[in-house]
């Protein structure tokens, strides 16, 4: 399990490091100049291996549940307001691209509101940024509920407070969950082909019970759909929208075989480079693992990483 970890965790962060240099380059641009390897500079001309806040978030998370061996939506938002205002959890101890909603509901949570009632729930404030930390918390529920933590109305809104600290419509929640679903799977031993067919009907049954949540599952229905692997790369946006990042990480873990490839092509989707990679990363990385090693030496404050996922380990491993 603490491969598993490493490869969720560290697919993530690579991933988001291989994005951050091209961030907002459009896919015409990419797609004449594809990245093919780790690369600096670029759009925060940052040195090479540099992460972003999706990384950042996401050990945010990690640590806190390592730490306190469970859920302390206070003690995550401190983890976000020590990262906001005092550059930890950084790689090179400043803060760069924090997203307006992340933003707004860190500042909530300093001016005094509950943990639960900072993030923004308005059917605009459906951006990618709490998708994208949320890679750690499969493995609490797994480890909490087991392989049928999807069919338990608690690990729903165990997600759903997660998702609410920053994001809080049920467009973001139900996208949290369709990924958490999957990596349950994954973490279950369920073949690729075997992924959406048995993650999503644990989320159809969920609003079945909670109706008010359909509207939010229809905006994701390329995704129950077959064929959606098949849809040609045109008609996948690359966007900071949640639905639009889910599908576009997805698709490029279906449509490739390896974690290298999987990554490289989220990345030359264009626009959100590093938040796409950086989820379709955490995917790839724990069904296939073999990240490049060259690429993890890049890392920067691996140091900072490799503490979080030993603790967030230990935690996930104790009886």
């Amino acid at each position: 399990m603490k491969q598993k970890i490493y490869n969720t965790l560290y697919g993530a962060i690579v991933a988001d490091a291989l994005g951050v240099p091209v961030e907002f380059r459009p896919r015409e641009d990419l797609m004449k100049n594809p990245v093919t390897d780790m690369t600096g500079y670029g759009t925060y001309n940052l040195p090479k291996g540099s992460w972003s806040d999706d990384s950042s978030m996401t050990l945010c998370l990690a640590e806190s549940i390592g730490r306190l061996k469970g859920i302390d939506y206070d003690d995550i938002m401190r983890n976000f307001f020590a990262w906001y205002k005092h550059s930890k959890f950084t790689p090179n101890h400043r803060v760069f691209d924090i997203g307006r909603t992340c933003y707004t509901a860190i500042i909530n949570f300093h001016d005094g509101f509950k943990a639960l009632e900072c993030g923004l729930s308005d059917e605009r404030n459906n951006g990618n940024g709490s998708l994208m930390r949320i890679s750690p918390l499969p493995f609490y529920l797994f480890k909490k509920f087991g392989e049928d933590a999807m069919k338990n109305e608690k690990s729903f809104e165990i997600i759903h407070n997660v998702s609410s600290l920053t994001h809080a419509h049920k467009i973001s929640l139900i996208g949290c969950d369709i990924y958490c679903a999957i990596m349950i799977e994954i973490l279950s031993g369920t073949s690729k082909e075997e992924l959406l067919q048995k993650a999503l009907p644990k989320i159809g049954e969920f609003t079945r019970n909670h109706p008010d949540y359909n509207p939010a599952l229809s905006k994701y229905d390329r995704i129950t759909h077959k064929d959606f692997s098949d849809l040609p790369e045109e008609k996948i946006k690359s966007t900071g929208y949640v639905v639009d990042t889910l599908e576009a990480a997805l698709w490029c873990f279906f449509t490739t075989n390896n974690y290298k490839e999987c990554v490289l092509n989220a990345v030359n989707l264009g626009y959100d480079t590093d938040t796409i990679a950086c989820v379709a990363g955490s995917i790839a990385g724990l069904y296939y693992g073999d990240i490049p090693e060259e690429w993890i030496e890049t890392i920067r404050n691996r140091k900072l990483v490799d503490k979080v996922i030993n603790i967030f380990s230990q935690s996930i491993l104790e009886e």
